[in-house]
C-alpha cells in the first residue's frame, strides 16, 4: 500500500525534491538511456503528486493546470521506481493525479505525452489515443486524452 501526497512546488522539502529529481534521472535517463533535460523549469508550475512506501518515494507524476504544459489540463513524469511496479502502485498514482486535476483545477478533461508502450495501461484508465506516434527524446510517444 502507498501512501500519496499532493504538494505544491514550494512545499516540497530539500529531500523530497531531492529523491523525486532521483527517481525521475534513475527511470528516465538511465533506465530509458535517453539523455534530456529532466529538470525542465516547469516543476514550479507544477503541482506534485507523490507515493510513499515505508517513508521513501516510490512513485510520482506531475500535473499541470490547463494553459501552464498543454492546453488542457495535463500529468507527466509518469514513474514508478523499478522495484514495485509489480504492485501496479502506476494505476494509484495516476488515480490520485487525475483526482488532484479535479479539485485543484476543477477539471477532467486531460492531456499526456505517453510512452507508446504504455498505451494499454493508460486505456485501462480511460485515455484515449489521438493522433499519430511521435518521437520525443528518441522515444516513441503518442497524445492522449481524458475526459469524464
Amino acid at each position: 500500500m502507498i501512501k500519496i501526497q499532493v504538494k505544491p512546488f514550494d512545499a516540497l522539502t530539500l529531500n523530497e525534491l531531492y529523491s523525486i529529481l532521483q527517481l525521475r534521472s534513475e527511470v528516465f535517463v538511465v533506465e530509458q538511456d535517453c539523455v534530456y533535460q529532466d529538470i525542465d523549469g516547469k516543476d514550479h508550475k507544477a503541482l506534485h503528486i507523490i507515493g510513499y512506501k515505508n517513508n521513501k518515494i516510490i512513485g510520482y507524476t506531475r500535473v499541470f493546470a490547463p494553459g501552464d504544459y498543454f492546453d488542457l489540463a495535463s500529468i507527466g513524469r509518469v514513474v514508478v521506481a523499478k522495484s514495485e511496479r509489480n504492485h501496479n502502485y502506476g494505476y494509484d498514482i495516476m488515480t490520485a493525479s487525475i483526482e488532484a486535476l479535479r479539485i485543484h483545477f476543477k477539471t477532467s478533461h486531460i492531456h499526456i505525452s505517453a510512452q507508446c508502450y504504455l498505451k494499454k495501461f493508460y486505456n485501462n484508465l480511460g485515455f484515449k489515443a489521438t493522433g499519430d506516434e511521435y518521437l520525443e527524446d528518441g522515444i516513441p510517444h503518442m497524445a492522449m486524452v481524458y475526459k469524464q
